[in-house]
């Protein structure tokens, strides 16, 4: 597994409960602020193996963006179990409920 790929994986799993993180903002701590797409991919193909908090992570307007409706919605019941309110069903309002993660990312770097 590359870097890039464990630090995406291990802030991910640092995200608490009752707070979201932007695939964008996952990338930027990673190292590279160009691959939300990627953390995108990483969530789908590895949130199982490494019992990610997939649930947690939203895109840079705060919404839940999985196409699969079902999905979508496992998604939003999980956000609300957390006690996140949710806007028109789909959108969490980044102002309240975003992750400020950098303390977390500097103790994942020093440790």
């Amino acid at each position: 597994m590359n870097a890039f790929t464990e630090k995406v994986i291990s802030l991910i799993k640092s995200i608490p409960q009752g707070r979201v993180a932007t695939y964008g903002q996952i990338a930027r701590l990673s190292g590279n602020p160009r691959a939300a797409r990627q953390v995108s991919r990483i969530l789908h193909s590895m949130s199982s193996k490494y019992g990610l908090p997939w649930h947690r992570v939203v895109n840079a307007k705060g919404e839940i963006v999985i196409g699969d409706p079902e999905t979508a919605y496992e998604q939003k019941i999980l956000l609300e179990r957390e006690g996140l309110e949710l806007i028109n069903g789909k959108q969490i309002n980044l102002r309240q409920y975003q992750w400020e993660q950098e303390d977390s990312y500097w103790d994942w770097l020093e440790g």
